[in-house]
Order: C-alpha cells, then sequence, then structure tokens
C-alpha cells in the first residue's frame, strides 16, 4: 500500500486485521492519511516507513508544551483557521508583565495582584497562567532577582531577554520548570538557541518584520530546534495582528510550516498605556491565533469576559457546557433556605443564578444531570423529568437541607403533580417562566 508515494505494506486478502483495528489495511491508510489514526497503530509498518510518514502527517503546526506538573500547558497543534470547522486544541493562555525597569515596591505589587485573579467557572480555573518577565537591560543581577520573585509566584514564566549572558543567567534559576525564553532574534539567534537548548526549554523567536521573524525561524530549524513559539510583536498594533495573522495562514492554509509554531503576543508591549484597549485587543488575539497573550495586568473585570470568550471559543460546540450537580447555596444559604431546581446547561445557571443573587432571597439552588440541555430541551428529551427530580431530591438534598418547600422551572409547570406524588412532605411551587421575573417572585414570596 503506498501513502503519499511512499511505500508501508503490502495488502493482505485477510478482513477484520486485529492488530490495527480496521477493515482493511486500506482503511486504515485513508484514516492515517486524514489524521483519524497514528501511523504506529499498524504493527505491519516499517520504521523507516513511520519516519518517513510522520513529518507528512503531523499537524501544520507543532504542539509545544512549556512549564511543569500543574503549571504545564500545550500550545499550538491547530489544524484549522476557524472554529466552525473543526474545535480548536490548545486555548490561548493570558500572562501579566513584569519589568526590571520597575522598583521592588512596584515589582512586588505587580506581582501579587497575578495572584489575584484565581476562579472556578463551569469546572475550569481561571487565572493568570503565565508572567512575562521582561529584561530592560539595566543589570543582571536585577533582573535574576526579579525571576526569582516571579518564580515564586508558582506560575509558568516567559523570560522576555535579549541579552545572552542575562538569559544563561535567569535560567539557572528557574530552568527547572520550563519557562519560555523569549530574546532569539537575528542578531543573536545561534547564541540564544544555543543557551535554550542547553537549558531544554523552549525558544521564543522575534523579528523587526514579519519577514525578518520568518529568516529568523528558519536560521533557527536549520540548527536542529524546531521546539520554538514566535513572538509576532510588531512595533505597532496593526502590524502584529497582521503579523499574528499572516503567521497562522502560512503554516495552516498554506502549508508553511517554517511558521507552524504557536503564537506569543505582548500587547503590554503595543498598548502599554492604556489597560482598556489591552483588554479590547486580547479578546481580538483569542479569537484570532494568539497562544499567549501578555498584558499589563489583569483584574476581575479584565478576566471577566477574556476567561468567558475563551471557553466558548474552545469547547467543543457539539459538546454543551455543564456545571457539576449539586447543590448551590446563594446568599448565604443555609439547611432552612428555600430550595429551587433547575438543570445543568451552564447558561441556564448562570441567567437563573444571576437574578437569585440580584433578589438578595438565601437560597439553594439544586442542579441535576439534565445532559447539559436546557429546560424544555431537557424535558422533551426525558432528562428533566418528576423521576429524575425527585430521586435527585431524595438522594442529594433531603440529607442536608430541613426546608421542604422546592420551586421548579415554570415552563415545566406541569411536573408539579407528579414531583409532589414522589415527593411526600415537600411543597412544589412553579416559578415564573422567565428568569428576570425571579427577583419579584423570590420577594413576594418570602414577605
Amino acid at each position: 500500500m503506498a501513502l503519499n508515494g511512499i511505500q508501508i505494506f503490502k495488502l493482505t486478502p485477510k478482513k477484520n486485521c486485529k492488530e490495527c483495528g480496521c477493515p482493511t489495511c486500506m482503511a486504515f491508510s485513508m484514516k492515517v492519511a486524514q489524521g483519524a489514526m497514528d501511523i504506529s497503530a499498524c504493527p505491519h509498518m516499517s520504521q523507516e516507513a513511520i519516519d518517513s510518514l510522520s513529518e507528512a502527517t503531523a499537524p501544520p503546526m507543532k504542539t509545544i508544551k512549556v512549564g511543569v506538573g500543574e503549571n504545564e500547558y500545550s500550545l499550538g497543534g491547530e489544524t484549522v483557521l476557524y472554529r466552525h470547522e473543526k474545535t480548536f486544541v490548545s486555548r490561548t493562555r493570558y500572562a501579566v508583565s513584569v519589568c526590571s525597569c520597575m522598583d521592588d515596591a512596584e515589582a512586588d505589587a505587580a506581582l501579587e495582584a497575578a495572584k489575584v485573579v484565581d476562579y472556578d467557572r463551569i469546572g475550569e480555573r481561571m487565572h493568570v497562567e503565565l508572567i512575562n518577565v521582561n529584561y530592560a537591560g539595566n543589570g543582571t543581577d536585577k533582573y535574576v532577582e526579579l525571576v526569582k520573585k516571579a518564580a515564586a509566584c508558582d506560575r509558568t514564566l516567559v523570560l522576555s531577554c535579549t541579552d545572552v549572558e542575562a538569559a544563561k543567567a535567569a535560567l539557572e534559576v528557574c530552568k527547572a520548570a520550563k519557562p519560555i525564553l523569549n530574546g532569539a532574534d537575528a542578531s543573536n539567534y545561534a547564541e540564544m538557541n544555543a543557551v535554550a537548548t542547553a537549558a531544554g526549554v523552549v525558544l521564543g523567536v522575534r523579528g523587526k518584520d514579519i519577514n525578518e521573524l520568518y529568516d529568523t525561524v528558519a536560521a533557527i530549524e536549520k540548527l536542529g530546534n524546531k521546539n520554538l513559539v514566535i513572538d509576532t510583536t510588531m512595533p505597532t498594533i496593526k502590524e502584529t495582528y497582521a503579523a499574528t495573522v499572516q503567521s497562522r495562514r502560512a503554516a495552516i492554509k498554506d502549508g508553511d510550516r517554517t511558521f507552524g509554531y504557536p503564537s506569543i503576543v505582548n500587547l503590554a508591549a503595543v498598548a502599554a498605556d492604556d489597560t482598556y484597549i489591552q483588554t479590547a485587543l486580547a479578546s481580538t488575539f483569542t479569537m484570532k491565533y494568539g497562544s499567549i497573550i501578555v498584558m499589563s495586568a489583569m483584574t476581575y473585570a479584565d478576566a471577566l469576559p477574556l476567561y468567558g470568550l475563551r471557553q466558548n471559543v474552545f469547547t467543543d460546540p457539539q459538546k454543551p457546557m455543564k456545571v457539576e450537580p449539586g447543590i448551590y447555596q446563594i446568599n448565604g444559604a443555609d439547611e432552612n433556605s428555600l430550595c429551587l431546581t433547575t438543570v445543568d446547561f451552564a447558561l441556564t445557571y448562570f441567567v437563573v443564578s444571576g437574578e437569585l443573587e440580584r433578589s438578595g432571597v438565601p437560597c439553594n439552588l439544586v442542579i441535576s444531570d439534565a445532559g447539559g440541555l436546557s429546560v424544555l430541551t431537557a424535558w422533551a428529551a426525558g432528562k428533566l423529568s418528576s423521576t429524575s427530580v425527585s430521586e435527585f431530591i431524595k438522594a442529594n438534598v433531603e440529607p442536608k437541607v430541613k426546608c421542604r418547600k422546592l420551586i421548579i422551572p415554570g415552563k415545566v409547570a406541569v411536573l408539579k403533580g407528579d414531583i409532589e406524588a414522589k415527593l411526600p412532605g415537600w411543597e412544589v411551587i412553579v416559578a415564573p417562566r422567565e428568569a428576570v421575573d425571579l427577583v419579584k417572585f423570590l420577594k413576594e414570596l418570602t414577605a
């Protein structure tokens, strides 16, 4: 069988090959060509064929890993330009920047502020994942001390440093945590490549324009290093946007693997004096191919829209976002507070919980497993029924909550009688059909 002009194995008449799990070797070859199976899954293939085809069947953008342990992140690995074509692979990561030009108090305050944004949303931790440590050329010792402080924040580091000696010294104190050394350019790439290779870390490559960036990446690849990220930050916002988009298109659409690496977009450099513009640009580059986005600072006001956007963009559209089933106590609710129930569809949860918080009434929001569907869809599909609600209440609510008032969604008022029959001692109340009416409803109910 030939694939991409390479003889990989001879076809045999046997069916349902047990070794590779596919009906015929032809079917296996087609799956390999489509990227659906790994070529190493078939024992009939020679090592020579595997080596020859690995490069041809690899994603147009390399997957690069940075950090260690809980702070390890995969960057790149993308195969499409647009989310509707296929789910994106590696989500954008956000970093805040500190600089050796800052005095000690300013740097300490910036690093402490980087720890503040840290919360969970739909089972995902939302926090500042990386810290960009910029070298301003004002002394290696000061830079190393700043790197030590940043490393103590338990975040993956990006060392933005074009000085070879300063980079060496900084890596000595943090290379075990696998930072990114973002400092190779046309003037120093050979030396920086040697430093990054010796330390076993990812090398960031930059250029004064997209042509110089391309040539520098190609030169480093000739030295044998493909553990790279490309810094597409240019002197202006317009040039930065163009470089980021063009490099991704060159890799994925045109198949040019020289640009097939994750990208760093440093908004702290191109929009340093305007944090509002940085937040707006961060949302743009989240959708337009920034693998790491560096900002001057991150507040909850910045994080809430950015992380919500990221979660939407990098979630499989065919798999609805769900919240974990359980009891969510709102407005300081306790075991005597009334209970409301709804489905686990994330959008429904956030709309309902937001209105409950706005009401100021303490209540226990009971979320049962409804397959991540909205109220009416879950009811129509049999995921939200009197049986599912009553069984969840008996198993998870009755042992913990003394109140026996249960408010159900207004759109499934038809379930009221059946739920009451299956939950002796409970009073079932039908809520308004729209979440926006919950505030008035609850205040009148508890008046």
